[in-house]
């Protein structure tokens, strides 16, 4: 057996599909967000513009958020010591939990290392609390939802995305007195569409079903104190299991499920994914926790942020891009072929200095690749102007449609 040659033949695969994803080196300049330094292969350095980061509000950088972090690295050193059932659990972890609580408006936090991890193992879990549990989950879930679904091991169902018909369909075709959860996000990442979630929560009302909604990218960004669309919408408490992340808005690391006191005891005490693992470093939750504090009174952050994205979408449409507007802050522009979009890519990078990432398959299905802008408050008429004119350059030479797209 020639491993290596199957090695090559998957690697020349990716490349010849044009899908092969190269990871630049970053150094981002503290106070200096959304410029970075991109530190090339052959040594020497140039001067970037990010416009494809997480760090939605560039909460990453706020002093507030580093002195809570300095505070507590020196206070307890670089690691938390164990897993939380060890010796991982520390002061400040059971701060953060009780910051994300009351963000939430619910009885009880549970962190995890990531959000993806929050998922896949809250999902994964739950036939095991719930024997004979079906989980109902929208065609476009995460990978994350999808991987902690499929191993779950009891039943699940896929229903078309955003499609309330066809989810109610399928929840009549189940037993009446068989345990369900309808598993959904509030907003879908690759396209910045919104999920119903009013609509999903009055099917599961009429069903008997549990609901699970995945926030990550709505928290700190939509709502009153930032606790996402269900807060926006006034949903919260409809909501059985809240899913999130610290490390978009909030610009930090981790992940959690906010939820009941019992449901939250029960996924502690079942899930492997978070017994088994080495809790968050007391530093992160600490600068967490002081970035979720922030943001709670920090409406005028959301209303800048909202406001880049709106002018951004205003000046591409007019450019006659291809753009997906479904309304929320992400802002896809739709090029449709793999090579072309990674050329699009590499052109922004290297001629201007503008860094955004192409979206290929399998991230989202073949023929609808593309390049996802995140504008943030702190992307000005410079940046914006910048990105403009290199967008507009580019896709004459790539010779791209610019018939726009509807949403």
């Amino acid at each position: 057996m020639n491993y290596t040659a199957h090695l090559d033949t998957a690697l020349t695969r990716l490349h010849d599909e044009g899908r092969y994803r190269t990871f630049i080196d970053i150094e981002r300049k503290q106070g200096q967000f959304p410029h970075a330094i991109w530190r090339k292969p052959d040594g020497s350095e140039q001067p970037i513009t990010v416009w494809c980061g997480n760090d939605y509000l560039g909460m990453g950088q706020h002093p507030d958020v580093l002195a809570a972090m300095h505070q507590a690295l020196d206070a307890t050193g670089a690691g938390s010591g164990g897993t939380r059932n060890i010796s991982g659990t520390t002061v400040y972890h059971k701060q953060l939990e009780a910051e994300l609580a009351d963000l939430h408006g619910k009885d009880a936090a549970l962190l995890f290392t990531s959000a993806y991890v929050a998922n896949d193992a809250t999902l994964s879990t739950l036939s095991k609390l719930f024997p004979g549990l079906v989980i109902l989950s929208d065609a476009l879930n995460h990978a994350s939802m999808i991987e902690g679904i499929r191993r779950n091991g009891g039943s699940k169902r896929i229903f078309k995305h955003n499609d309330m018909d066809d989810l109610r369909q399928q929840l009549q075709s189940l037993p009446v007195d068989q345990p369900k959860l309808i598993a959904f996000e509030s907003i879908y990442s690759m396209d910045g569409d919104f999920g119903p979630i009013e609509a999903i929560c009055d099917l599961a009302d009429e069903f008997g079903a549990l609901t699970y909604i995945d926030e990550v990218h709505a928290v700190g960004m939509y709502g009153p104190r930032g606790a996402g669309l269900a807060e926006r919408d006034r949903l919260m408490h409809r909501i059985d299991i809240i899913n999130g992340t610290m490390a978009k808005a909030y610009g930090v690391m981790g992940g959690y499920i906010t939820t009941s006191t019992k449901m939250a005891d029960a996924i502690r005490s079942y899930a492997p994914g978070f017994i088994f693992t080495t809790s968050l470093p007391p530093a992160i939750a600490a600068g967490a926790a002081a970035s979720v504090r922030i943001l709670k009174r920090s409406p005028e952050l959301r209303q800048a942020h909202q406001t880049q994205a709106a002018i951004l979408k205003t000046r591409l449409k007019g450019l006659g891009l291809p753009i997906i507007d479904h309304g929320s802050h992400i802002v896809p522009v739709h090029v449709g072929d793999p090579v072309k979009c990674k050329i699009l890519s590499d052109r922004l990078l290297e001629d201007h200095g503008i860094y955004a990432q192409p979206i290929n398959f399998p991230t989202v299905p073949r023929g609808t690749e593309r390049l996802r802008f995140t504008p943030s408050p702190v992307h000005g008429p410079r940046e914006m102007d910048a990105l403009i004119s290199a967008l507009d350059a580019l896709w004459s030479h790539c010779a791209l449609n610019r018939a726009e797209l509807t949403a």
